[in-house]
């Protein structure tokens, strides 16, 4: 059903074969081979740089309407249907998808299906009565049993860690290349997704991108188990995408800040100097002002008892002693 795919796949891993071929290196070397299937990566993951891009806004829009969202849950949080209702509208009025976060994944992964269709059946292949191969959709026979024998450090490149583990005697090159490519292949999947999930301090749990991050945290361990039977090949298109990844994210958000939590970028390298050059200073005009604003509460008190009448107090005065009754006249 998906065979269409697997020969775009197949024509584009022969076309990049024999351009290498024509610059000086050996067809039927595991490194004809095997960069052709790094130059796919790099050709590939130049093509997706502007769905990076926009993945990157996605995520910074939704961020942004996160508050929104998190008012619309509690508004709302008996009725499913009419919050379902209210977020969308909300979504289509600021022009925000949720899932667009999600297209360089949709990309990658066809790409990586039919690469290890090809590269199974590549290996698969057997040789007829006459002892040519048959072709494998756009790869013919003659590459099939070129691509059959490349190796690279011993390992050839359709040659998987549980299929080398099975032979008798145990190939050790291919045991310790492709045991090598699995270990890098997840622990590189696994600090990509880390990495993308520490560049996003706003999180919204039900977010479909969050929790698909969440997952593929979870999931790394896993795809390393997955990896054992993947052949030699789609382990290099595994580690090469993973690096790509890792270096793209880090210059990606390098221009473009991530979101902190009142909605601006993070701190630019000047501004973090500026805050530090002006940190002694800082201190001494935050004393100045905490002293100004004691002073002021001091003028703006009241004086006690100040709206209170004032009670005036008549002193006694003195009589004259010839007006005072019972004293003797001279």
């Amino acid at each position: 059903m998906l065979d269409w795919l697997y020969s775009i796949v197949a024509q584009l891993i022969v076309w990049i074969h024999t351009g290498l071929s024509a610059i000086g290196i050996d067809k039927d070397s595991g490194w004809a081979w095997g960069g052709s299937i790094i130059l796919l990566v790099v050709l590939l993951r130049l093509l997706m740089v502007p769905l990076f891009v926009k993945q990157i806004h996605a995520s910074r829009k939704m961020q942004e309407l996160n508050p929104q969202i998190q008012a619309l849950r509690k508004k709302y949080k008996n009725d499913k249907q009419r919050l379902n209702q209210e977020v969308m509208k909300l979504y289509q009025e600021n022009g925000a998808n949720p899932l667009s976060g999600c297209l360089p994944i949709l990309v990658q992964f066809p790409v990586f299906i039919g690469l290890f269709q090809v590269l199974k059946r590549i290996s698969d292949a057997k040789p007829n009565a006459s002892g040519h191969y048959p072709d494998v959709f756009a790869v013919t026979g003659d590459l099939v049993a070129s691509a059959q024998k490349a190796s690279i450090f011993g390992a050839h490149i359709p040659d998987t860690f549980i299929k080398a583990w099975g032979l008798d005697p145990r190939p050790v090159s291919a045991l310790v290349v492709t045991g090598i490519a699995v270990v890098i292949s997840s622990c590189t999947t696994f600090f990509t997704v880390r990495a993308s999930m520490r560049r996003q301090p706003i999180t919204d749990e039900n977010n479909p991108m969050m929790q698909a991050q969440k997952m593929m945290v979870v999931l790394a361990p896993v795809f390393g188990l997955f990896g054992l039977g993947f052949p030699l090949g789609v382990l290099l298109y595994w580690v090469t995408s993973n690096t790509w990844t890792l270096v793209q994210q880090h210059y990606i958000y390098s221009k473009y800040p991530p979101v902190t939590a009142d909605g601006n970028g993070a701190a630019t390298a000047g501004a973090k100097t500026g805050a530090k050059a002006g940190a002694k200073g800082g201190k001494q005009d935050a004393a100045t002002t905490s002293l100004k604003k004691g002073k002021a509460n001091k003028d703006a008190e009241p004086e006690p008892d100040a709206d209170k009448p004032k009670v005036v107090r008549n002193q006694p005065t003195r009589k004259p002693r010839s007006k005072r009754s019972g004293s003797p006249k001279r």
